[in-house]
């Protein structure tokens, strides 16, 4: 069974509210010297009969297609474990 993780984070530039929010709220808390806070999504995927490699190309394409939305979201992963 191959494990695929997937980061998916805003492009530099785009808006992040959310990590606007999180960032006031800490700095709330006494939390200093925070610059800027980026949320994103992580993403756990188990897959079955593939090698790495058709892993890999699939995730891409579940990436490219599904996962993140490549217009304001940068996507990458790692595809680990055993083929089988």
């Amino acid at each position: 069974m191959l494990t695929a993780k997937i980061y998916v984070t805003l492009k530099p530039g785009v808006l992040d509210a959310q990590g606007d929010t999180v960032r006031s709220a800490l700095e709330t808390l006494g939390f200093e010297g925070l610059a800027d806070v980026r949320i994103g999504k992580f993403m756990v995927l188990m897959l079955n009969s593939l090698t790495k490699e058709e892993a890999a190309a699939q995730v891409e394409e579940m990436c490219r297609r599904l996962l993140a939305n490549p217009v304001i979201e940068d996507y990458r992963f790692e595809v680990e474990g055993a083929a089988g």
